[in-house]
């Protein structure tokens, strides 16, 4: 009896002891099992840095513009621009045949210029059109002869794609890294493209239905994708109606789009399939905001695009500074009515001078109107989010 005493004395002082009874299939009573309290370490979960912390107002301002200079000398507007008014981007314009080594000389002297003062440390989007046929700017060894966008619709997309995977690292031998292309207007018919002198005056349609636009710009894009180059879709839109041009024209108005055009779903689909740069036009669409060009147009650059397309990516205007649609406004008004209609990047590719009192303006508004300084940053916030994407 005694024995039998201590062992429940033992056991009793033991306690939580009899739970190695589980180990041998029996589960113990659960009011004598003390449990010990663990608290799980948890890792907090990183608030993400805004990617625009830190950054001036005119080291913003100076991420929502792309300056043009000829693509065969660095033009001293141009490296003013990223040196002093702290431009972020930089176009390559015109025509150049000295080939990938040449331009890459021409690239490296805006490209030194990056600095925690001049571009807050954010290296520069280097971009050109080199879409292919008479849309081809640089030339020359290093780069092949691209053919016309329409005969790259004949082409399987598959081969279209490996083409543009080795045109794409042509462009980033030569220090390139943003491609304005592919484009992605509709248009109607072989008939219709004889009166679109935009376009299909320069056979820089893939084809003739969405389809084939659709498949061959996800192969375009994809290649450049691969090769390190963002492409950028254009003209949002759309220029597949219109019969003047808008780089030498005034007053060019596409009067049949509408939000349901099916020009406009294949941006729809382009958008669907991840593009992430959208070019928008500077023709008017008069079934759409029969007021302004589409870039200077809320109702399109954000009310469509944005809030029924569903787009997030960056927007670009197209060429601010010399086309004639535009030459109604002055250079500071374009600028801002461009941002505040949703543009992100403002294309100054033509005219590298008048980027200044662009800037200039931007700046101004900003530090006089509140509201108009959030859209700053939030264009800024997407145009550097798109840099850390791209260049880590």
């Amino acid at each position: 009896m005694l024995r039998a005493a201590v062992l429940v004395a033992v056991a009793a002082l033991l306690g939580g002891g009899v739970a190695g009874c589980a180990a041998s299939g029996h589960a113990p009573h659960t009011s004598a099992v003390r449990t010990a309290t663990v608290t799980p370490k948890v890792t907090p979960t990183p608030t993400p840095t805004d990617p625009i912390a830190g950054m001036t107002l005119q080291q913003k301002v100076g991420q929502l513009f792309m300056v043009g200079t000829q693509a065969t000398e660095a033009e001293s507007a141009t490296l003013d621009a990223v040196r002093t008014l702290h431009v972020g981007n930089v176009f390559l314009a015109g025509r150049a045949h000295g080939g990938t080594a040449a331009t890459k000389a021409v690239v490296s002297q805006f490209t030194a210029l990056v600095s925690p003062d001049a571009t807050a440390g954010l290296p520069l989007f280097v971009a050109t059109d080199q879409e292919g046929g008479e849309v081809q700017v640089l030339q020359g060894p290093g780069f092949d002869t691209m053919p016309t966008a329409l005969q790259q619709g004949a082409m399987a997309p598959d081969a279209l794609a490996d083409a543009a995977q080795r045109w794409g690292g042509q462009l980033q031998a030569s220090g390139v890294n943003m491609n304005l292309a592919p484009v992605v207007d509709l248009i109607a018919s072989p008939q219709a493209a004889a009166n679109n002198p935009p376009i299909g005056g320069f056979d820089r349609q893939f084809g003739y239905t969405p389809e084939v636009i659709t498949s061959h710009a996800d192969a375009f894009r994809a290649g450049m994708d691969t090769a390190g180059v963002v492409p950028v879709i254009k003209h949002f839109p759309g220029l597949g109606a219109v019969t003047e041009n808008t780089d030498t024209n005034s007053g060019v108005t596409d009067t049949t789009t509408t939000a349901t055009s099916p020009s406009v779903g294949v941006f729809h689909t382009q958008i669907e399939h991840d593009a992430r740069v959208v070019m928008i036009s500077s023709a008017v669409y008069s079934e759409l905001d029969p007021h302004s060009p589409a870039v200077f147009s809320s109702a399109i650059a954000t009310g469509l695009l944005r809030n029924t397309l569903g787009f997030t990516g960056v927007t670009m205007s197209d060429d601010l500074s010399a086309a004639q649609q535009v030459q109604s406004w002055s250079p500071a008004d374009r600028a801002v009515l461009a941002i505040e209609a949703g543009v992100d990047i403002v294309l100054v590719s033509a005219d590298p001078t008048v980027a200044a009192p662009m800037v200039v303006a931007v700046v101004a508004k900003a530090q006089s109107d509140p509201a108009f300084a959030a859209q700053v940053d939030a264009a800024a916030r997407r145009v550097v989010q798109l840099k850390r994407e791209q260049f880590g």
